[in-house]
């Protein structure tokens, strides 16, 4: 306890000092698997959205074994559309396709969506979860453990840096066929268009994915890869104080990243634990969800209310529109067999307290 009280203090100071060094962070090259940046790998943490890298990996892995198809139905359920924001709002019984499912984790991060997928493709929300944590497991995930497909705050729901860059690596690399879903610049559905979370998209030079993810007790984080010249590199920051903040912290260290060949660096699976890491994780809601920074964060924004980066390999959106990808209602393929219960809708957890401006999960 004294230990994680120590951690927010000092996330405290870097926070209001404007320090690079906030939350644990990892670089490395998605290609070799070599580390060439790692801060606080091992300390414990809520993953919040990139979770919902893992339930990503899930339906692909469930799709090559042959139990659906892209095309195969993600139905709505009563307990999928109680699930707060980040959401698409779609009402019980609608019907979607496990790509674009994926499509709107990727981009919008909607965490009835993720339900819904756990749901459609196991049966339950439990079983989903007992998944996830096998492929944890067959992994190398040492450090993880997953309850719930969304990242919506749970104790029980623990991760670390080091075990999210696995993850992350290995969506990546066992399923490269699916790149496409991780740097899509939009969706549009109906008449909305829905903007990708990451902010590096346009903004950082072959920024190509990956996944953002936010809650209250989390801080705000991201997964970024990007490409330059044939090298294709991967930074992970979590318990960052605002999207900004995760934004310019991944880009400089991709920038350095890409000057660094790392010849002699050490693979990820050689990175040890200090054993002076925390038994469990820190809870950012003091930090993050005050009045008091939400107040610090608008100032700092101005009168336009928008991010502002300090990272000079962040530019300007370029003068054009974002390319959207169009996504509908309806599915084709087969469904699961997986055994099917009754749908009894459970009574949804709600923050203490949600800025207005941002909904947990993206």
């Amino acid at each position: 306890m004294k230990f994680r009280s120590t951690i927010i203090a000092g996330l405290l100071l870097s926070f209001a000092s404007g320090s690079a060094a906030a939350g644990p962070a990892i670089l490395l090259d998605l290609d070799s698997g070599k580390v060439l940046e790692h801060e606080d790998v091992f300390a414990p943490w809520y993953p919040a959205s990139l979770t919902k890298l893992m339930t990503t990996l899930v339906v692909f892995r469930a799709v090559k074994a042959g139990e659906i198809t892209l095309q195969s139905p993600v139905r709505i359920s009563e307990r999928a559309a109680k699930e707060p924001p980040s959401k698409m709002g779609y009402k019980p019984g609608t019907v979607i396709t496990y790509e674009n499912a994926i499509r709107i984790l990727m981009v919008k991060s909607a965490n009835d969506v993720a339900t819904a997928i756990a749901e459609s493709l196991t049966g339950t929300r439990q079983a989903f979860a007992a998944r996830m944590n096998e492929e944890a497991k067959r992994l190398g995930m040492t450090s993880t453990r997953f309850v719930n497909a969304h990242g919506l705050h749970a104790d029980e729901q623990v991760t670390t840096a080091r075990d999210l860059a696995i993850l992350a690596m290995a969506v990546w690399n066992e399923f490269p066929e699916y790149h496409e879903y991780y740097g899509i610049e939009a969706l549009k559905a109906g008449t909305q268009t829905l903007d990708n979370h990451n902010d590096l998209i346009m903004r950082f030079d072959g920024a190509n994915g990956m996944k953002t993810g936010y809650t209250c007790p989390s801080g705000f984080n991201l997964i970024a890869t990007a490409e330059r010249q044939g090298r294709s590199l991967m930074a992970v920051v979590i318990g960052e104080p605002t999207v900004e903040a995760r934004a310019d912290k991944a880009a400089n260290m991709l920038a350095r990243g890409f000057e660094t060949m790392g010849d002699s660096s050490p693979f990820i699976g050689q990175l040890r634990a200090s054993g002076k890491e925390a038994a469990s994780p820190p809870n950012l809601r003091p930090v993050i969800c005050t009045q008091e920074h939400w107040k610090a964060v608008e100032a700092a924004r101005g009168p336009s209310g928008k991010p502002k980066y300090t990272s000079p390999h962040l530019k300007d959106l370029p003068q054009r529109e974002r390319v959207a990808v169009a996504i509908s209602t309806g599915a084709t393929g087969p469904e699961s067999k997986a055994p099917r219960y009754a749908n009894v809708p459970l009574p949804t957890p709600r923050p203490e307290y949600t800025p207005t401006s941002v909904a947990e999960g993206g």
